[in-house]
């Protein structure tokens, strides 16, 4: 690991860590206050994702929607409308709208094999983008003057990368530049996740092989042909399914590449200072 102890972590001059887990147990959270202490380079997997490498994709999609209707069809035509993607940080939901979710049409969904082709579009793009940060680690000190960098990784990284294979490429990359920290929830935090899930179902990536498996066992429990599913509530189950299905990859990433620290201690963090004294107590752990 990049620092061994916490005497290492304390006294380096230039901190580099990578936050990873469920989405909802703060990863974003904690960026945005450490960015907002005015030492910290805030860098957004997600955020590059939608941006550098899913924003012509995004873009398309909604010139696809506008060119529906003949009034707009026509402007955009003659270049007299500009459509783009107005993405943040903190607003994700163009990439959101572009991943879909499959079934009925009628309900909002999109065919399984377009799906399919969006979540592959979505695993490229997001490996790249986890490389891009080793990139970003340069850009923010030399450009930038940042003494401290966090990446702020999206809850799929365990898709798209094997935390027992070694040679890994991309959690090679990551932990020769990075301290690898996994927020760690509980059962109550699950619980709780896939409750605010069930009330806002959104898209979200799935590894191929497992979106696979989790379609063919939906569609035969319920006995229902693609387009007779509801797209929220096949995300609903597939959610839970998906919770379960990612939690000992997390473990592995955190026992082989990094450490851990538990969503409660985040969610107490409100400084740059408690983040460093949570880490070295991590470290201390480890």
């Amino acid at each position: 690991m990049l620092y061994h102890t916490a005497k290492d972590w304390m006294q380096n001059q230039h901190k580099r860590v990578m936050l990873f887990g469920m989405s909802g147990l703060g990863k974003t959270h904690v960026s945005n206050i450490l960015r907002a202490g005015g030492d910290w380079f805030h860098y957004s997997v997600d955020y590059r994702i939608g941006t550098r490498y899913m924003g012509e994709h995004i873009v398309d999609n909604f010139k696809a929607e506008a060119m529906r209707n003949p009034f707009l069809a026509d402007l955009l035509r003659s270049d007299s409308i500009y459509i783009g993607s107005n993405i943040t940080f903190e607003n994700l939901s163009p990439l959101s709208s572009y991943m879909g979710k499959p079934g009925n049409p009628e309900l909002g969904g999109i065919p399984f094999a377009e799906y399919q082709r969006r979540q592959e579009q979505h695993r490229s793009a997001e490996i790249a983008a986890l490389l891009d940060t080793v990139t970003f680690i340069d850009r923010a000190d030399r450009l930038y003057d940042y003494a401290n960098f966090i990446c702020d990784s999206g809850g799929s990284i365990c898709e798209v990368v094997k935390p027992e294979d070694q040679d890994d490429p991309v959690l090679k990359a990551l932990s020769d530049n990075l301290l690898m920290v996994w927020i760690k929830g509980g059962e109550d935090h699950a619980e709780e996740l896939a409750h605010r899930f069930d009330l806002a179902p959104k898209p979200m990536y799935f590894g191929k092989d497992f979106l696979r498996s989790l379609w063919a066992e939906y569609t035969g429990e319920n006995n229902l042909l693609e387009a007779e599913i509801d797209p929220d509530d096949f995300m609903r189950w597939a959610n839970r399914k998906t919770l379960a299905h990612r939690l000992p990859i997390y473990r592995a990433m955190a026992e082989n590449w990094g450490v851990s620290v538990a969503a409660d201690d985040i969610a107490r963090v409100k400084t740059t200072d408690d983040f460093d004294a949570l880490i070295a107590s991590a470290l201390v752990a480890n």
